[in-house]
């Protein structure tokens, strides 16, 4: 997915807060919540985290499900997809690897045949709340596959040709990944899953290749999703990389591509998620009634404007925002989404953003759109690059009671993200973020 690093052991440091600049909320809009960033002892995650960090509690148990698994030609075969449980959330992050589990994952098929190809990672766990054995669960998983993992189908148009594929992160040598969105399930709490199928995808046609993209990050497709369940569907919050249309190299338009991307928002019922492929339809610009394979709308408020430096996803130079976190907020009573800046290639940026959406009901007309201006959380010095910013419970009798996970919090969560720098990577926390009204 991206370069990382992993770190073995978990332990707690002293803040070193001259090295990040925590965001000023003195100029908000006073309609809007507000926030304030409490410096903590720096908490060190021990596994491997290259994704939105999935959570859940099953009874009185606190799970997490960090890490990568499958095949990749850029990286090399993952099993690094693993879960560590604790009676407390400090508990289940603080465990050593050596304690960590792998589950049973289904098994990457051959080029050309049906089921899973490419590598995952677990980015949003969904309980389902009929079962109250807190067995069932669904993983939204981002998915990378490259022309010799999914050769392009000529009948089902699903796959891609190895002509004019754009830079992977290795150098020019190497080639760059499209991503996609799919669906596990797992009916014993996550000890074991069955792959249930690809629910959003961009096709062929909708890559962008040489000679215009040289952002060194995708060649296109849907990637780093997060989910939250509200009423009848679960809504997927994702990036989206590929061009609003067929891309052409003779009629390629630099301000198109940047009109169809950023983060965008599709939906399926909660009822389709044991069949869930072709059930997803993605917001059109007024309702969700585009297909989970056609062109989309994105959030039109997370789009930086051209004068502001926006730009598309292919170019190396274009600010955008991407990795988007979700969470239902009990003490604001609105939505929270944090997200990461790039500012160059690679995803590269030294900062992280918030944004809020004030509708409890994300069906309602555009409720689901409204979505306010990011405001700046964090900063790094120039040599950070920030990604995967997520909000997790802090550990208190409170918080157990209440089931708070990386999708439902109050009004105090602990602020992680991965701060890659030279010689390291580590996913982190460096503060409390307590919201304020």
């Amino acid at each position: 997915m991206r370069y990382f690093l992993c770190l073995f052991g978990l332990w707690l440091v002293s803040c070193n807060s001259s090295q990040t600049s925590p965001a000023s909320d003195n100029d908000r809009d006073s309609t809007e919540p507000g926030f304030r960033l409490i410096p903590s002892e720096t908490f060190l995650f021990n596994s491997m985290v290259d994704c939105n960090m999935a959570t859940v509690w099953i009874k009185n148990s606190f799970r997490i499900f960090p890490g990568k698994y499958g095949e990749d030609p850029l990286w090399g075969e993952a099993h690094d997809l693993k879960y560590a449980t604790g009676t407390s959330v400090d508990e289940a992050f603080g465990k050593p690897t050596t304690e960590f589990t792998e589950p049973s994952l289904p098994q990457n098929s051959k080029p050309g045949k049906p089921g899973l190809h490419g590598a995952v990672w677990f980015e949003t766990l969904y309980k389902d709340s009929a079962d109250t054995s807190d067995q069932t669960l669904y993983a939204l998983y981002h998915n990378e596959n490259y022309p010799s993992t999914l050769p392009y189908d000529s009948a089902s148009g699903i796959g891609y040709r190895d002509y004019k594929w754009p830079q992977g992160l290795k150098g020019e040598d190497t080639k760059t990944a499209v991503c996609r969105i799919g669906i596990m399930k797992s009916t014993d709490a996550g000890r074991s899953w069955a792959d249930k199928g690809i629910i959003l995808q961009d096709h062929q046609p909708r890559l962008i290749l040489k000679p215009h993209n040289t952002g060194i990050n995708f060649a296109g497709g849907v990637g780093d999703p997060s989910a939250v369940a509200n009423g009848d569907y679960l809504y997927i919050f994702y990036g989206e990389y590929g061009y609003p249309g067929k891309y052409d190299s003779l009629t390629y338009d630099t301000a198109r591509e940047w009109e169809g991307q950023c983060i965008s928002l599709a939906r399926i019922r909660l009822s389709d998620l044991n069949d869930p492929v072709g059930k997803a339809r993605r917001w059109n610009g007024k309702t969700f009634d585009a297909q989970a394979d056609s062109v989309g709308s994105p959030i039109r408020s997370l789009q930086i404007p051209p004068q502001a430096g926006g730009g598309p996803a292919s170019s190396p130079t274009a600010k955008y925002y991407w990795g988007p976190s979700v969470s239902w907020n009990t003490y604001l009573n609105c939505w929270v989404m944090l997200m990461a800046k790039a500012e160059g290639p690679s995803w590269k940026g030294n900062s992280l953003y918030v944004s809020f959406n004030p509708n409890s009901n994300l069906g309602i007309g555009d409720n689901s759109q409204q979505w306010s201006a990011p405001r700046l959380l964090v900063k790094k010095p120039d040599g950070h690059v920030l990604w995967y910013p997520s909000l997790q419970p802090i550990s208190t009798p409170e918080n157990k009671t209440r089931k708070f996970s990386s999708v439902y919090l109050g009004r105090q969560a602990r602020l992680f993200f991965k701060d890659n720098q030279k010689d390291k990577s580590p996913y982190l926390s460096e503060y409390v973020v307590e919201f304020v009204k």
